[in-house]
């Protein structure tokens, strides 16, 4: 292990770069908290999405490199902010009438629409536990209803009021005037109504740690700001909660990084130490523009898992985190296949490369093998050729190529093979367009269906490819035309796998048989 230390403090991986610029915090003495504490944070108004097993995907490859490089424990914090006021009735939930009357009291107050948990706040609770445990993340969870109301908020409140003014004169540099007017760091709730109250203070008491002001009604309510009576507003919030429990790490999403300045220095302000961060760039959509969790743009993490592994999900959210990314369907295929090029590549590296590769910061130590003897890309086009509607109908092709696979001995590649089908059926086949070969097409294909027919080097993907390739070399400049006419005259589709392997794969009976199909102008209308 000392061997993959050593590797590890000098790799360009990104998790072992935040790695150590957290040791760095540490290096003069261990934290008094005898932990590293990482945190990731949630607005529970709605079911967890994509970004959420993002961000905590990344925060817990920072926290397996920094087990790596470092002795000291660690601990991962997942925040939910269920004290929020419920703003708007969500337009998913049944029985949508019995929330309006809740409309702003927190969303631990909140009745459960689904009338499975005490409050709606609890039943979406419930709902991330269920989702960060199907992935097996390591976490501890902390709901802000209990975090303010059980009194372990107590002391950073006490010092906001203390210290209120300075608190409050970061927060108004960054407000428009009008909004400079009304607003305060404090959000009371309202002893009768139980809402949350976006209200100016009309007094605040450090010494006994009551604020006064008056509600929408012009009535003057005093409440303690201990004990669950008044919470943050969410950028205090979130630099309260930095000092109160000692974060180490966060990471946040890009549309955050310009609120870094004012949460670092009301965590200060309070008493606590800032945490070094990590911004991440957001994702795209198809037409490049920002996913975003209304509009219901780009892929919803029910979706990908529809068409892929989450470990495949996990491979893309390590590729360049700083980078804005287009997340659409068509990203899933190679996210797969390069997910399981890097498997087959850990088991012959060093330390240092095993310290660089992907696989490494999605898994662990414990890297599993890839059996997937057969690429994703692949069984895409065999699904396509085969028009499959049921995994069943790959396997016969699969079982020739590979004597040796089957479904029980095979299940990522069964199980692949399934999610192809599907991908197929949804995406590939509704935008399937042949078109006829050009003369000089023609002539290369009666090439290779000639070479096929004489062919008796059994299923030899490298030496099929090379066929491939004569056919090809003379007559086409640049080379790459000659497999861009193979995969749209014989596939229907813009690109397309190494059409040796494919050939090995279908059979190069079939693969004759679909070239005389495609020469006679059947595969076309």
């Amino acid at each position: 292990m000392s061997h993959f230390r050593d590797a590890a403090m000098s790799s360009k991986a990104w998790p072992f770069e935040e790695a150590r610029r957290l040791l760095k915090r540490y290096e003069k003495a261990a934290p008094e908290k005898g932990y590293v504490l990482f945190e990731t944070g949630y607005g529970p108004s709605g079911l967890p999405h994509i970004g959420t097993f993002g961000e905590v995907a990344r925060t817990t490859m920072i926290r397996r490199a920094f087990e790596v490089i470092s002795d000291i424990p660690t601990k991962l914090i997942c925040f939910s902010d269920d004290l929020d006021g419920m703003r708007k009735v969500p337009g998913n939930v049944p029985n949508p009438e019995m929330l309006e009357p809740h409309l702003q009291r927190p969303l631990t107050d909140v009745p459960d629409p689904f009338g499975t948990h005490d409050s709606f706040g609890a039943h979406n609770n419930a709902k991330l536990n269920s989702f960060l445990d199907t992935f097996g993340f390591e976490y501890e969870f902390i709901s802000s209803t209990e975090f303010y109301r059980s009194g372990r908020f107590d002391e950073v409140l006490l010092r906001a009021a203390e210290k209120y003014d300075d608190v409050m004169a970061v927060m108004l540099k960054s407000l428009r005037e009008e909004r400079q007017e009304t607003y305060s760091i404090f959000l009371p709730i309202h002893p009768e109504t139980g809402r949350v109250l976006y209200v100016p203070m009309k007094h605040v008491d450090a010494a006994k740690g009551e604020v006064s002001f008056d509600d929408e009604d012009g009535r003057e309510w005093t409440v303690p700001v201990t004990g669950g009576n008044v919470k943050l507003q969410w950028k205090p919030d979130f630099g309260a909660r930095w000092a109160a429990l000692d974060v180490d790490f966060e990471m946040y999403g890009k549309d955050h990084s310009t609120n870094t300045p004012i949460y670092d220095r009301i965590c200060q302000i309070l008493g606590g130490k800032k945490p070094e961060h990590f911004t991440y760039e957001l994702f795209l959509d198809a037409d490049g523009h920002k996913i975003s969790k209304t509009t219901g743009n780009g892929v919803s993490i029910d979706e990908w898992l529809t068409y892929a592994s989450s470990e495949s999900l996990s491979y893309f959210m390590y590729l360049k985190p700083k980078t804005a990314k287009r997340m659409h369907f068509d990203v899933i295929p190679k996210a797969v296949d390069e997910y399981h090029q890097q498997l087959r590549a850990y088991g012959d590296q060093d330390d240092k490369a095993r310290a660089n590769n992907p696989v490494f910061h999605i898994h662990g130590h414990n890297v599993p093998a890839s059996n997937m003897v057969v690429p994703f890309s692949m069984l895409l086009n065999l699904a396509s050729v085969a028009n499959a509607e049921e995994k069943s109908q790959l396997w016969g092709f699969i079982q020739r190529y590979a004597p040796d696979a089957s479904p029980e001995t095979h299940p990522d590649l069964d199980q692949a093979a399934g999610f192809a089908v599907a991908y197929y059926n949804d995406f590939v086949k509704p935008a399937k367009t042949y078109r006829e070969a050009t003369e000089l097409e023609r002539e290369a294909l009666l090439d290779l269906r000639e070479r096929l027919v004489v062919w008796d080097g059994g299923l030899d993907a490298e030496a099929l490819q090379s066929e491939v390739f004569a056919c090809g070399r003379e007559r086409f400049d640049p080379l790459r035309d000659w497999f861009k006419a193979l995969y749209e005259v014989l596939l229907g589709a813009s690109q397309g796998p190494r059409f040796g392997g494919f050939i090995a794969l279908y059979g190069v009976e079939e693969t004759i048989a679909l070239i005389d199909e495609a020469l006679e102008g059947k595969l076309v209308g």
